[in-house]
């Protein structure tokens, strides 16, 4: 089946919640009303740039990236925010399309890089993120700035 990569539009509202709470869920965390229409709102207001997979016209994936200006090289750096395919549709390549998407549009964006983090833990993901991209070995840390 081919899978048809697009940016989001409003009309994905729904099948991109549905998405967006499972993805909370794979990672323990149920994303309350206010959190998944703050993350909407940016989405629709330009502060994240969202996409969305589609096969057979049903939206079965999404992606959430950022950029920001580069400051190893000219121009902008990627971040993928966040990446989710329906369990009903993976290991049929909607992730790999997603990211090559995303590759896509920022080279021609004249982009820098394009980086993302997954956790350790989600050895089905790095399966496929090892094909496309090169594993680094930075660390990553946070600091939880909420309540």
């Amino acid at each position: 089946m081919t899978v048809l990569v697009r940016d989001l539009a409003p009309g994905d509202h729904d099948a991109w919640r549905g998405l967006f709470h499972a993805y909370g869920l794979f990672y323990e965390t149920d994303l309350s009303d206010e959190v998944l229409d703050h993350v909407w709102s940016a989405l629709l207001g330009g502060a994240i740039r969202g996409y969305v997979a589609e096969r057979d016209g049903a939206v079965v994936g999404f992606a959430h990236a950022r950029t920001h200006t580069a400051t190893f090289a000219v121009g902008e750096d990627w971040y993928l925010e966040g990446l989710f395919v329906d369990p009903s549709v993976r290991a049929e390549g909607v992730g790999t399309a997603i990211i090559e998407h995303l590759v896509k549009i920022a080279r021609w964006e004249g982009g820098g890089t394009l980086r993302w983090v997954t956790a350790e833990s989600n050895a089905t993901a790095q399966r496929v993120y090892d094909k496309l991209a090169t594993r680094t070995t930075w660390v990553t840390y946070e600091v939880e700035l909420g309540d």
